[in-house]
């Protein structure tokens, strides 16, 4: 099982996610591509197997992906205060790697119909779908 983690920023959520992706997963290769290199360093430290940064690491990343999981904003040019580049927002979208994207409603895109959900119940939607798609 092959996943790409892709965060911006802080690295925040990546950190979150490849930590609940590892418990729940332990034998799952974890690739972590981070638009920076704070998110990188964040989702390595948090158990990711592989780590690299930029537009071209998330390029990469989405040709060898099994599952891509990420902020919504993965798909969405110019998103996260323009760390996600066309080029990004393009390589996600056109992946045939299972995506599981997180609704994060922020700068200037609001995910309409989505209450203010916790971290934590995100992190265990990921899991279970995770689960769900595995084991099917």
């Amino acid at each position: 099982m092959k996943l790409l983690v892709i965060d911006a920023q802080g690295g925040g959520m990546g950190k979150q996610l490849v930590s609940a992706i590892k418990k729940e997963f332990p034998l799952a290769e974890i690739t972590a591509v981070g638009t920076n290199s704070l998110a990188t360093s964040n989702m390595l430290k948090a158990g990711a197997d592989h780590a690299a940064t930029g537009e071209n690491a998330v390029v990469v990343g989405c040709r060898r992906a099994e599952v891509i999981i990420g902020p919504v904003g993965i798909v969405i040019a110019d998103s996260m205060y323009g760390e996600i580049t066309p080029r990004m927002a393009e390589a996600v979208g056109q992946s045939e790697a299972k995506k599981f994207l997180l609704p994060m409603s922020h700068c200037n895109n609001t995910i309409v119909g989505v209450g203010n959900t916790s971290m934590g119940f995100l992190m265990a939607s990921v899991i279970e779908e995770l689960i769900q798609y595995f084991h099917c």
